[in-house]
């Protein structure tokens, strides 16, 4: 099978990648078949041959989770919610609710003390 995945390039801790078409056996920076497109990390830059990437991708190329963000981005691939991802957003979600009752709970409990100890005085 064919994948779509970056391929290292770069000095020690300023690497960079070019997006390459490879088999899937192949090691990460083996000979690829093609080269797709250049990815910086460090400025974001991006540049696509969206040519060619649409014919890799019309053929059965697989883009691995990192490459299939970059062409999500570029407007080749349409963003789909995975899973992951929306489990993620939920847990979030519960976790914020969760913090705000009980500060809610907390600020009714610091209320009423401070309630009873003026009816005491």
């Amino acid at each position: 099978m064919i994948k779509l995945r970056l391929k290292r390039f770069g000095k020690k801790k300023e690497a960079s990648f070019r997006i390459v078409a490879c088999n899937s056996t192949s090691r990460r920076d083996g000979r690829p078949l093609q080269e797709l497109g250049f990815y910086n990390p460090r400025t974001k830059e991006t540049r696509l041959d969206t040519e060619a990437l649409r014919t890799r991708l019309t053929q059965g190329a697989q883009p691995t989770n990192v490459v299939r963000t970059l062409l999500e981005k570029g407007g080749l691939l349409e963003k789909v919610a995975r899973p992951s991802i929306a489990i993620g957003k939920a847990k979030l979600e519960k976790e914020k609710l969760a913090k705000a009752k009980n500060k809610d709970q907390e600020s009714d409990i610091s209320k009423a003390e401070s309630d009873s100890n003026e009816a005491e005085s």
